[in-house]
């Protein structure tokens, strides 16, 4: 059974990999709250030079409360704890029905060959990741 999650794991990282998903775990809008709380207050004290001087500090600021934050999608799903793993599992099995396989290669041939399948995959991954890990989706141009 470990096996089949990992091989599920896998093959939801090659569904965002291939398309190009990348994702921003809340928590950025401490950042931009600091930039703009930092460039309101140096407003109040300091006029337009304090605008100025305020929004870099808290730009800074926010960068630092954010750093580490904005990762690949495929490597939050390896990051994902055992039990956030087996939800997930359980959320593409009840999509993916009794298909079987023997290794991840296979799976990952089997539902990259069916567009319909795909497509029901990495919606479910992604209402997983917005819903459970409560992260922004975006997708690379």
């Amino acid at each position: 059974m470990a096996h089949r999650v990992a091989d599920v794991m896998k093959l939801c990282c090659e569904l965002s990999a291939n398309q190009q998903i990348k994702t921003t775990v809340v928590g950025s809008g401490k950042g931009a709250a600091a930039a703009g709380g930092l460039a309101f207050a140096g407003g109040l004290v300091g006029g337009p030079l304090g605008i100025a001087v305020g929004g870099a500090v808290g730009g800074l600021l926010g960068c630092w409360l954010t750093s580490g934050q904005f990762k690949p999608l495929p490597q939050i799903i390896m990051e994902l704890t055992p039990e956030q793993q087996q939800k997930l599992y359980g959320n593409v099995m009840a999509i993916m029905g009794e298909i079987q396989w023997t290794d991840v290669a296979q799976l990952t041939t089997l539902v990259m060959g069916n567009a319909t399948l795909k497509q029901q995959l990495t919606g479910a991954l992604l209402g997983y990741i917005t819903k459970e890990l409560q992260a922004e989706v975006h997708y690379v141009d």
